[in-house]
């Protein structure tokens, strides 16, 4: 079959992706950020569904057997739209669908959208009504929270959660009956063969309710560390946290606490799974059972060490880039300028010099702290290390001798630079 695969490189769409090709398919995966090599018979298409029309898609779905819709977005935010991506991309999507004659569709929604407590559950549900209405052979499937060897989004934060020392609880978070993410892969592979029901709207959901907080204890355990204190945090606390989480999403980083989370989580994410398991054939794992057969690695436990450790890092790195470009325009600046004339440069090549190098800390700082020009940014910062190392040593080699290290210091801030780039990459 070919297949297209639109949010391929998202936790669900890359474990279908990998699924289907692993068993010979062809598949054209459509994301807004693809990746630039691929195993398999993949072939990748950037489109941000948001702003999709029909005409994208057709030369997309020529000689394409069947559509999955994986695609989603948590919360509104500059190059983030929910209205875009779970309702105005799917209507392009089913009218590209219906015009070229491909009738299939296997569209992943979310369990308790009909709620509509968020413009992630209203668009949802909005998304939702206009597959039921298209006419087309449709499965809607609601999954809760999914869980695998990957991690992405809420999945990520429980890992990063589970690594801490002390743990923090939140407060107020609803039931959830997380659902193994193979479980999900294998049941999106049954509604794909021709055979199978159409027209369903089903929630994929595990077969036990559970705490947040009991399931980042159990991934703690999972990782083989012993349990943590914990401590709840204040309600007024856990609200800022939330809002900062939005502000992080105007700078372009999509973390997982923001309000949409915190008003989603407060419902929780339960259904009844008895119906998929009557349609499928499928029993849902249990995650405990899943994680006893796959023993966490050392890949595991670094990334759930480095996760909550990655915003503190480009914080603090884009953060001392700024201030010191800022510095330099201020009280740092006469330092700057007895450095440049003990190096043998007078005025006003000196002044010259101080504000081209505080001006390009400056926007090198603002580059990393703003997520799409953060590569780029990084490897700016590289770069002028290794200028200002090589500039200071042939105008000023006594820094180098220095009690303090101010030259030394370029050293281990290369090496966090060579950290930050490594982690960068969300999925």
């Amino acid at each position: 079959m070919r297949i297209l695969l639109i949010g391929a490189t998202g936790l669900i769409g890359a474990g279908i992706s990998a699924r289907l090709a692993g068993d010979g398919h062809e598949i054209v995966g459509v994301s807004r950020y693809p990746p630039t090599a691929t195993l398999g018979h993949v072939r990748h298409v950037g489109l941000d569904l948001a702003s999709a029309t029909p005409a994208d898609f057709v030369p997309l779905l020529e000689d394409v057997d069947a559509v999955v819709n994986c695609a989603g977005t948590l919360q509104d935010a500059p190059g983030e739209s929910t209205e875009g991506v779970h309702h105005r991309g799917v209507a392009a999507l089913l009218a590209a669908c219906l015009n070229q004659g491909v009738l299939r569709l296997i569209h992943l929604s979310a369990v308790g959208v009909e709620r509509e407590v968020t413009s992630f559950s209203a668009t949802k549900y909005a998304g939702d009504a206009l597959v039921i209405e298209s006419g087309l052979d449709w499965v809607i499937l609601r999954p809760s929270v999914v869980i695998g060897r990957s991690a992405y989004g809420g999945s990520a934060l429980m890992r990063g959660l589970a690594a801490l020392p002390v743990q923090p609880v939140m407060a107020n978070t609803g039931p959830l009956q997380p659902v193994w993410l193979d479980d999900v892969v294998q049941t999106i592979v049954f509604f794909l063969h021709p055979d199978a029901p159409t027209r369903q709207v089903v929630d994929v959901v595990g077969p036990r309710t559970w705490r947040f907080s009991d399931l980042v204890r159990l991934l703690r355990r999972w990782m083989r560390w012993p349990e943590a204190t914990t401590f709840t945090i204040p309600s007024r606390l856990s609200v800022l946290l939330y809002k900062l989480g939005d502000a992080l999403s105007g700078l372009g980083w999509r973390s997982p606490v923001r309000t949409t989370a915190r008003r989603e989580i407060v419902h929780g994410a339960v259904g009844d799974p008895r119906n998929w398991s009557h349609l499928t054939g499928i029993w849902p794992t249990d995650i405990e059972v899943a994680l006893t057969r796959e023993p966490a690695s050392v890949q595991e436990r670094w990334f759930a060490r480095l996760y909550l450790l990655k915003p503190l890092i480009f914080g603090v790195f884009g953060l001392f880039w700024l201030v010191t470009g800022l510095i330099s325009f201020g009280p740092g600046w006469d330092i700057g300028i007895s450095l440049m004339r003990k190096g043998g440069v007078e005025e006003p090549l000196a002044s010259l010099f101080i504000i081209a190098g505080a001006s390009a800390d400056i926007v090198i700082g603002l580059a990393i702290l703003y997520r799409p020009t953060g590569r780029h940014g990084l490897y700016a910062a590289l770069v002028f290390s290794m200028a200002y190392a090589i500039i200071g040593s042939i105008l000023v080699p006594s820094l180098w001798r220095e009690p303090l290290g101010s030259m030394l210091k370029i050293l281990p801030i290369m090496v966090l630079n060579l950290v930050a780039l490594a982690i960068r990459e969300d999925r």
